[in-house]
């Protein structure tokens, strides 16, 4: 029979308790960094995806092109594991991408607006025109009476 002193079981369950510990706080020491900064970067790619479908390539090219360009240090840096770097470059490049979004909206709204201006003026000279235009006055009517 194999007989073990009872500290023996004892000590091998503490140190995989204490094993089991360690390994849990570095994944909690990495983690909570990692997951919003991956997070942080994807909500910020998903701001510049919905920039340029609003038209900010064309209308704030400026604005857009700094959030892709942090947008690309986001990624650079979550690849390198600076997630603090990485979550503060993608807040950044969602802030760029937003205001791009914001200046692309606002330059179609004033180019609508300014259309309609347009519109307006052309429809107000006709109506001008149409009324400056003499008409012939109508042949007074005459009753006869006949008795």
């Amino acid at each position: 029979m194999d007989q073990q002193h009872p500290m023996t079981g004892l000590l091998r369950s503490a140190t995989q308790v204490a094993a089991l510990a360690g390994v849990l706080v570095l994944a909690g020491c990495t983690s909570p960094q990692k997951a919003p900064a991956t997070a942080d970067v994807a909500v910020s790619r998903n701001a510049v995806e919905n920039a340029v479908s609003a038209g900010a390539a064309e209308l704030a090219p400026a604005e857009i092109t700094a959030a892709r360009d942090k947008m690309m240090r986001a990624n650079q840096a979550l690849a390198a594991k600076d997630y603090k770097l990485a979550r503060e470059l993608a807040i950044q490049a969602q802030a760029d991408a937003k205001l791009a979004q914001s200046k692309a909206r606002s330059a179609k709204a004033t180019a609508a607006s300014n259309a309609l201006d347009q519109d307006l003026r052309v429809l107000r000279e006709e109506v001008e025109r149409a009324n400056a235009t003499p008409v012939a006055p109508a042949a007074p009517v005459t009753t006869t009476n006949t008795q």
